[in-house]
């Protein structure tokens, strides 16, 4: 069984972020920058938010906002879920699956990993499931032969 520790482990464990007061223009090109769908919005080392491609198209063109004047803080999402590291990656897409988010933030207590996003965890899923298959196969096989 795979963990969310284990999923960080093997994708790397960088985490962006951006300060509250950040203006959300500058998260949108350090999203851009680094292809990703969201930020953790991080005070002191403490996450007390984050903020998605979908935080800035919601609650700002809606709210008649604009990147260039709004800070992180204004948009984001302030009760971040998250998981610790030994939750299995089965918990974790039932998590993202039920509460309809793509990224979480995986904890070993207090201390932060990293995150991980349902892409992550879909590939880890598929790729163990076909080494389980490749697995049962070459053992199914042997003992014909």
């Amino acid at each position: 069984m795979i963990t969310a520790r284990d999923l960080i482990r093997k994708k790397g464990s960088d985490v962006y972020s951006v300060a509250p007061d950040t203006l959300v223009i500058e998260a949108l090109k350090l999203m851009a920058n680094k292809n990703l769908g969201a930020l953790l919005v991080m005070n002191g080392g403490r996450v007390v938010g984050i903020v998605s491609e979908r935080d800035c198209v919601r609650k700002l063109e809606l709210e008649g906002r604009t990147a260039q004047k709004t800070r992180a803080e204004d948009i984001m999402t302030e009760k971040v879920l998250y998981v610790e590291g030994g939750q299995l990656l089965e918990e974790c897409m039932a998590l993202m699956t039920t509460r309809n988010i793509r990224h979480l933030p995986v904890f070993d207590g207090e201390k932060l990993l990293g995150v991980i996003s349902v892409r992550d965890v879909l590939r880890e899923i598929i790729d163990d499931q076909k080494f389980l298959i490749s697995h049962l196969e070459h053992y199914i096989l042997g003992e014909r032969g």
